[in-house]
């Protein structure tokens, strides 16, 4: 088959797209023959920080496609099946959270490449509604959006909400959820252009991150703040919460570190929260929440499979708005 393969440690230059052995099914598993697959920068994190870079490696988390083959052992997946992959391995309930989630397409084989073996329990269904292009970049993104909304930050209708750096696969996803649960939503972008195509989704209050966010004619305490940017803004988020408001954390891309207050932190009761993909039970549910309020992925853009290095120099350059998705096959 054909595959994007990685080897040594580094970036997107060190991919290479060339033939490598089909998967066999194990007892239990079953082989998906992609359509699609959507880029995460957990690709690029995996790249650049593997435990064995002698070996070669494909890469991915994201995919959809059809189902090849079956293992022993697997009765409800058959051949033909139209399937999303979720890609948190092992992780079966909400509450039962493990040290170290593991995540298809590092350490294991990814979904760059016209087939990949997964484990029976890890497909479900294609949404009828949603394009090959669309099912292909939902789940990691989708599911990391819907646990740091509901399961982490308990978002209720009628809440106010905060998301950081729209543009990003999880902010967008979190922006349609949570305006498809009945929350009021502001955005932060450095973009212009990524402000008014968030206002077009549905977002409340579009706000650039060099203004002052409290003085924004419409601009609502929040009840919830979700960032993945990190230190660059976090300083600024304790004056722009509600008593007893919640922050979920779910990335940084800027500043790992941060300073707080411990003061403002208990006196207003505030909550600090982590979050990081999500469980076998919640795919199903957000699954059932994207089927439910007919939630459609945003696609930057579509590239072939060869020309995945190029998809990766788009998603480092923060260009993107949306999921970057890759096609594989027609």
């Amino acid at each position: 088959m054909k595959a994007v393969v990685h080897r040594g440690l580094g970036g997107q230059e060190l991919l290479a797209y060339r033939n490598v052995p089909d998967p066999v099914p194990d007892p239990g598993e079953v082989v998906v023959h992609l359509k699609t697959a959507g880029l995460n920068h957990r690709d690029l994190f995996v790249m650049k920080d593997r435990a064995h870079p002698e070996r070669e490696w494909i890469p991915g988390s994201d995919g959809a496609g059809i189902v090849e083959a079956v293992g022993a052992g697997v009765e409800n997946v058959r051949p033909g099946d139209r399937v999303v992959i979720h890609p948190t391995l092992g992780w079966e309930r909400a509450d039962e959270i493990p040290e170290v989630p593991a995540i298809l397409g590092g350490p294991s084989a990814g979904t760059f490449a016209e087939l990949v073996a997964v484990p029976a329990a890890n497909v479900f269904a294609k949404p009828d509604f949603l394009t090959w292009e669309e099912a292909g970049v939902l789940p990691l993104s989708a599911l990391t959006a819907y646990r740091a909304l509901f399961g982490r930050g308990r978002l209720k209708p009628e809440e106010s909400l905060l998301v950081t750096g729209i543009g990003g696969g999880v902010a967008t996803y979190a922006l349609m959820m949570a305006k498809a649960a009945g929350a009021s939503v502001a955005v932060t972008s450095r973009s212009a252009d990524k402000l008014r195509k968030a206002l077009a989704l549905g977002a409340d209050l579009a706000l650039d991150n060099a203004a002052d966010w409290a003085s924004v004619p419409g601009m609502r305490k929040a009840d919830l703040i979700l960032d993945s940017v990190g230190g660059a803004l976090f300083p600024r988020f304790f004056a722009l919460l509600n008593p007893g408001g919640r922050i979920v954390s779910l990335g940084a891309s800027s500043d790992a570190r941060i300073e707080l207050s411990l003061r403002e932190l208990f006196f207003s009761q505030f909550g600090l929260i982590g979050t990081s993909m999500g469980s076998r039970e919640e795919f199903i549910e957000m699954l059932h929440f994207v089927e439910t309020h007919r939630i459609r992925p945003v696609v930057d853009s579509v590239r072939p499979l060869s020309d995945a290095a190029s998809a990766f120099d788009r998603l480092v350059s923060g260009s993107q708005f949306g999921n970057l998705a890759i096609r594989i096959s027609d």
